[in-house]
């Protein structure tokens, strides 16, 4: 597909996604020779309608040169004409010329031969490169055409012993609102806590509010809760009935500190200076104790110090350096690490029990390294929200949760507080899909 094309469909690819019908159009696509049945199957499997009209526009980018013209043909026949037009007008000279043998999209049929079925040896991910060499792959090899061509080029035979990423569905994500979201806010730590009030993390607040509405979720803010209260807001959220909403997402904006744990580490205080562990934030929503969200992701996003610990970072060479943000207004979430593994007994947190097994459908993402502080700035806000908040809003419509996260991830790692300090974000992922948000045009 020429590059123009391409463009066309990327910069229509919020509206295409919200709107296309793609049920109507396999059919066309396929008699037209733009897509395989293999490749019209593996679009099917990615999940609802908008996960299906997502994987199509992206392969379709990858066909050959009459593919973009066939694509508004198959539009204007399945009477999708609002898209079509769109599309056309941004390209009022697409002509849909006729085939020629270096530009037939259609497949090469050659003859049926059922392949001999052989035990594959079963061997870790690891091993796969090792085996390569002796394998035969089961796979028919395409004839190769003396005429190169863009679909001769695209299509290849699967290499064996590897699990095409094509084939990882979606979390169902079109429920209407799609989940609760809870924002605990605490920025005004009482004197007996020692610790100091958290200037900008109403601006934190705010955008993370907006964001989230405007991804279709039910936003709950509570403001400078004490542990007690905290254990108590999670608790009602974990009793509310989820069965008809999609995901939840818990949000904790506050100081945090290092703790011993077993599965996530990290603890974030309640304005009174007692800490709840990050573990039993989770424990909370997993799905032994909230029926109503198994099989459904729980979303954990901690704007937290890990720790005490100040990174500086280490040198890099003049092509890796990009501009830094960070002023003489950053301050940390960072409180000395616990002496202690908790301080919290085990037998006041019935709703919270560590010894549960490893949880599913649960992605906790951290504003920074375990055991590193965490920057925020007063004026505009933290470094991780600031940039999550911009993330999600420029590329929820076309990307996954944890693409998105890597993105946040690395823009972060650009920053550096008062010219020294870095700051790192990560993932715990347990997550088994991918997680596409509904995103408004």
């Amino acid at each position: 597909m020429e590059d123009t094309h391409k463009k066309i469909l990327q910069r229509n690819r919020t509206n295409l996604v919200r709107d296309l019908d793609p049920s109507d159009l396999y059919d066309g696509l396929l008699e037209k020779g733009v897509f395989t049945q293999d490749m019209i199957d593996e679009i099917k499997s990615a999940g609802t309608r908008r996960d299906q009209a997502r994987k199509l526009v992206q392969d379709l980018e990858t066909r050959g040169s009459r593919a973009f013209a066939l694509f508004l043909v198959c539009l204007e026949g399945t009477g999708q004409h609002s898209l079509s037009e769109r599309l056309r007008s941004e390209a009022p000279a697409v002509r849909l010329q006729p085939a020629t043998p270096s530009q037939v999209v259609l497949p090469v049929v050659l003859p049926v031969v059922l392949p001999v079925v052989l035990p594959v040896p079963l061997s870790l991910p690891t091993d796969v490169d090792q085996h390569r060499k002796d394998e035969v792959p089961i796979y028919p090899m395409q004839r190769p055409s003396t005429t190169p061509t863009p679909e001769s080029e695209h299509v290849r035979a699967r290499p064996p012993g590897r699990i095409r990423r094509d084939s990882i569905q979606s979390y169902k994500m079109d429920a209407s609102p799609c989940g609760h979201c809870l924002i605990i806010n605490n920025v005004e730590f009482e004197p007996e806590s020692e610790l100091s009030n958290r200037k900008g993390s109403n601006i934190d607040c705010d955008k993370l509010e907006r964001r989230f509405k405007a991804l279709n979720f039910i936003v709950e803010v509570k403001t400078n809760l004490k542990q007690r209260q905290i254990k108590h807001v999670l608790s009602a959220l974990c009793k509310k009935d989820h069965s008809q909403h999609d995901c939840c997402v818990v949000i904790m904006l506050s100081h945090g500190t290092e703790v011993s744990h077993n599965r996530f580490p990290g603890a974030v205080y309640g304005v009174d200076g007692q800490h709840v562990p990050v573990q039993h934030i989770t424990n909370y929503l997993n799905g032994q104790h909230c029926p109503s969200l198994q099989g459904k992701p729980k979303l954990f996003f901690i704007q937290a110090c890990g720790g005490g610990e100040r990174d500086t970072g280490f040198e890099v060479s003049p092509d890796e350096a990009e501009p830094c943000i960070g002023g003489v207004d950053d301050q940390t979430d960072a409180i000395p690490t616990s002496s202690s593994s908790d301080s919290l007994s085990m037998s006041d947190e019935p709703d919270a029990r560590a010894t549960l097994p490893t949880p599913s459908d649960i992605l906790v993402s951290y504003s920074t390294f375990p055991g590193y502080v965490s920057w925020r700035d007063t004026q505009s806000g933290s470094w991780y929200v600031e940039t999550l908040e911009r993330i999600l809003e420029e590329n929820a419509a076309t990307d996954d949760l944890v693409t998105m996260l890597m993105m946040v991830n690395h823009e972060v790692s650009q920053n550096s507080a008062k010219g020294l300090y870095k700051q790192m974000p990560g993932s715990f992922n347990f997550l088994r899909k991918l997680l596409h948000f509904q995103a408004q045009a």
